[in-house]
This record gives C-alpha cells, structure tokens and sequence, in this order.
C-alpha cells in the first residue's frame, strides 16, 4: 500500500455555517473521490478559520503558535496538494485569512497544486481568484491550478451548493485537478529553517 497523498482545504470564512465551507467541502470530497478513482490513497485534512479564528487572531508570530494552530499550519506547509477558498470583503479574501498565510513558511509550498475558490454576493466579485487568490499563492510559488472555483450566494441553498452551474464548475475542476495530483509525488523533503 502506497502512503497516502495529504490534501489539506483552507475554508477562509468566519462564520458557521459558511458558503465558503460548504464549497471547500464539496471540492475536498469530490478531489478525494477522484483520487481515490486514479488508485491513490488519501489523508485529507480541514483548515476552518471559524473553529480557529480566536487562537489564530492572538498569534502574532509562528514562535508564539498555540499547539492546535502550529498543526493546521504545519498540514499546510507539508500537504501534497492544497484546496484554498475564501469569501470576498472589500473585494478581497478575509484579514484572517492572510495572516494565517503570513505564519505560513514561505519556502514550503514551491510547485505544490493548489485549487482556488471563493465565494461571494454576487457574479461580480469572481475575479477575485485571479486578482488576489493567485498572485498570494504566487508568492510561495505554489502550482495555481488554471481552473478556480467562484459561486455567488444564489449557488447556495441553507449552506449547501444547490445550483447545477455551481455543481458543474466543482466538477470541471476535480476533473482537471485530480490526474495532476494523482501523478505527483508525495513530499517527503519539506524542511522548514529555523
């Protein structure tokens, strides 16, 4: 038996329940049956801002991480493919949202496959997987997939994806994500430097 693949999803929200999550779900479940499709083992893992919001908001350095904190982070600093969503205020992704980015090592997610997704009010703030998702994961010179994930509050119905547009783009997604991560790799060099 092969070791399994670590796949961890960022739900960027606050609240609960969440839109946002609802999406990081769908797409988390769908990219783990799809693996699991293409022969691969799985280990999935949760990043919830809402459940960790309190904690991550008194942290203002990676030294001074509470335990439970310094795990997610270092889930996503040692994950073979990334799932990364948030919702848009101020036609950006959430403050805490970037700051648990800015805890996160800045050499430990080069060419790693990340799915991007947001959601928002309305169509008109979809362009923010391009114009801030991308560039931020650009930074730590992640793999950014081509195809991200947007759906708008009418996609959703009590915080579950209702909509068959919404549900398509999901499945478009996987569908380009999966043969990628499949064929990877799974990390086994990721130091971080003191």
């Amino acid at each position: 038996m092969t070791t399994p693949l670590r796949i961890v999803a960022v739900s960027g929200s606050l609240q609960q329940p969440s839109r946002t999550r609802a999406l990081t779900v769908s797409l988390l479940t769908g990219l783990e049956r799809a693996l699991v499709a293409e022969k691969r083992d799985v280990q999935s893992h949760l990043v919830d801002l809402g459940e960790i919001s309190e904690s991550l908001a008194r942290t203002f350095s990676r030294a001074s991480a509470p335990r439970e904190l310094e795990a997610h982070l270092r889930a996503i600093e040692t994950a073979d493919a990334l799932i990364v969503a948030s919702p848009v205020y101020r036609a950006s992704y959430t403050g805490l949202f970037k700051h648990l980015f800015d805890l996160v090592h800045h050499e430990t997610l080069f060419d790693v496959p990340v799915l991007l997704a947001a959601t928002g009010g309305s169509e008109r703030h979809a362009l923010v997987i391009d114009h801030q998702l991308r560039p931020l994961l650009s930074f730590f010179q992640a793999h950014t997939l081509p195809v991200g994930v947007y759906g708008s509050e009418a996609d959703f119905h009590d915080y579950r994806v209702s909509s068959q547009l919404l549900s398509a783009r999901i499945a478009l997604a996987i569908e380009r994500a999966a043969p990628l991560v499949a064929q990877r790799p799974r990390r086994t060099d990721v130091q971080i430097a003191a």
